[in-house]
């Protein structure tokens, strides 16, 4: 009897591991069905961008978070290359192709904003290293820091300050600038929005800002104003 007893209760301890196991890598894959929540839960007013750049009636900030969302569906393939033209496939991309495929729902040309910004301030910028090549300049998230530095409005780098983080803002990772997203309008039960973006996980509009936060650090959050 004894033995028994031992026996099922080795077998339930591995299920319980087994079960707990999947869970957290499920968890940690975004695969479990959550509660989403909005800015007006926590009573967040929701800012809306004064411009229209497309002039299709929905203002800058939410052309580009819909312009991000588009690209996350979509899911293109994580993959690093580079592009005769610059641009990659739709099928294709990395973490800063999110960001200009967003600008380009919204009317804008980040490549050719980049590219301009890099010509007439070249010293601005220690990636290029004085020689630009406008094929990939705009994909190098370094750049995509500067730029956003220069022209858009920076803002609070605390992912717990939840009213400073709005729908279409930017967000870059890591001392080293290695990684960028778009910031969701969809927002946990703490009021900590969720970031768009492509590191090649499966779900690619998630609940994970602050899980970068504490992996790379915040080290730019912009929201696009195009001051020069």
């Amino acid at each position: 009897m004894k033995i028994k007893c031992k026996k099922k209760f080795i077998i339930i301890s591995i299920l319980i591991v087994i079960f707990a196991f999947g869970y957290g890598i499920l968890s940690y894959l975004s695969l479990l069905p959550q509660r989403i929540y909005k800015a007006e839960d926590f009573g967040i007013e929701t800012i809306h961008s004064k411009k229209d750049c497309n002039k299709n009636g929905i203002d800058d900030y939410t052309d580009i978070l819909l312009g991000a969302r588009r690209d996350a569906e979509k899911k293109p393939k994580y993959k690093s290359q580079y592009y005769a033209g610059g641009y990659p496939p739709d099928n294709e991309g990395v973490c800063s192709d999110v960001v200009w495929r967003a600008f380009k729902n919204a009317g804008y040309s980040l490549k050719d904003m980049v590219d301009e910004d890099i010509k007439n301030n070249l010293s601005k910028y220690p990636r290029v290293n004085g020689k630009p090549d406008n094929n990939i300049d705009f994909r190098r998230v370094p750049n995509l820091k500067v730029f956003f530095d220069r022209n858009a409005k920076s803002c609070t780098l605390s992912p717990y300050k939840i009213e400073e983080w709005q729908p279409g803002d930017i967000v870059i990772f890591g001392k080293n600038y290695t990684h960028i997203g778009i910031i969701s309008d969809k927002r946990n039960a703490h009021g900590i929005p969720f970031l768009i973006h492509n590191s090649a996980q499966p779900v690619r509009e998630e609940n994970v800002l602050i899980r970068w936060y504490k992996l790379k650090g915040i080290t730019g959050h912009y929201r696009f104003e195009y001051i020069h």
